[in-house]
């Protein structure tokens, strides 16, 4: 079922880190690890529990003209649930902010309370309608909570319709992406924090000896950071044909508008054809042909110059007089509703 099933491995966060991982790995196998014995085994397993899910009582939270409802598996947290819910509430207002609307107007989101501290893992399905899970642990903090990127980057998931699993970086990119710009239009991140990890995480994504394109070369790198640097270079080239009046946010907004969301499998050519749609020039389409199967290297030191970003030491800085800069603002800039 890969391909309508995302499941999460981490955005290079820490990018010291030295071990890869892959995409394929199966979220599950360590959360067995870490779950409690309360924890009903109807609730884990490979595939999300809709009937399951069905049971248990919800939450509804009413937002971008659909509903998310929101189930807990058997346990509880140090935090009282208002608080998690808040949290919830926070994160997917920031996603429907980003693509105008909730992506499928009928989402589920199961919470199942795990050992430990933090986000444990998160995956995201859509073989019977939008739907993610995310193992929380019973020690976690507010603190954790108020800077968690994990559940907006399921969320975003559920906003692309499913692919061929040759264009899992698009999924992926897609996710890793967009999820700090919806949180800043949100007010729940700082814009520094977004450039400042596309500056550290993205020379994961070039090209290296032996690559074949996005399509063709299934590395970590390549799929996560590989596909956020397609999305950067498409938002930067949709902004500048269009002289900063649109942008990549709009061709997903006309993607989610059109029907699509990962309950559906469109072919990739139907979602770059519907994003540029959205947008009035062809970009996502052209981008992808250059980028599909063959390498294609991006000078990002030129780029930066270009947008007017920097780091000096571990603090990020802007050039508001550099080429690009009001793209670069305009990018992660709060857009109203479509």
């Amino acid at each position: 079922m890969r391909g309508l099933i995302r499941a999460l491995v981490p955005p290079m966060r820490l990018i010291l880190c030295a071990s890869f991982i892959a995409a394929s790995v199966v979220m599950t196998s360590a959360f067995a690890q870490i779950s409690t014995s309360a924890v009903d085994d109807a609730l884990v397993g490979d595939f999300f529990p809709y009937r399951a899910f069905d049971k248990l009582a919800k939450t509804r939270i009413d937002v971008g003209g659909g509903t998310l409802e929101v189930a807990f598996g058997p346990g509880d947290f140090e935090l009282s649930r208002a608080i998690v819910l808040d949290w919830v509430e926070r994160s997917v207002r920031a996603v429907a902010g980003y693509f105008g609307r909730l992506p499928d107007p009928k989402s589920r989101l199961l919470i199942v309370p795990v050992r430990g501290a933090g986000i444990r893992g998160g995956t995201t399905y859509g073989y019977h309608g939008a739907a993610s899970r995310i193992q929380l642990g019973h020690d976690t903090t507010q603190d954790q909570l108020t800077r968690d990127w994990v559940l907006v980057h399921e969320l975003v998931h559920q906003g692309l319709p499913n692919l061929a699993d040759r264009h899992h970086w698009l999924e992926e990119g897609l996710a890793t992406y967009a999820e700090p710009i919806a949180r800043v239009q949100a007010g729940e991140l700082g814009v520094e924090k977004v450039w400042k990890d596309l500056v550290k995480g993205l020379p994961n994504g070039l090209p290296r000896a032996g690559d074949e394109g996005l399509d063709r070369t299934h590395t970590w790198g390549r799929t996560y950071w590989g596909g956020a640097l397609f999305y950067l270079l498409a938002d930067i080239e949709i902004h500048r044909r269009t002289e900063n009046r649109r942008g990549l946010q709009d061709a997903m907004r006309a993607v989610v508008a059109a029907g699509g969301n990962i309950g559906y499998s469109w072919p990739v050519e139907r979602v770059l054809a519907t994003g540029d749609s959205g947008t009035g020039v062809h970009v996502l389409t052209e981008l992808y042909d250059e980028m599909k199967d063959k390498p294609h290297d991006v000078d990002l030191t030129a780029l930066w110059q270009q947008l007017g970003v920097s780091m000096q030491g571990e603090t990020m800085r802007f050039d508001d007089s550099a080429p690009l800069a009001a793209i670069r603002r305009a990018i992660t800039a709060p857009r109203p509703a479509s």
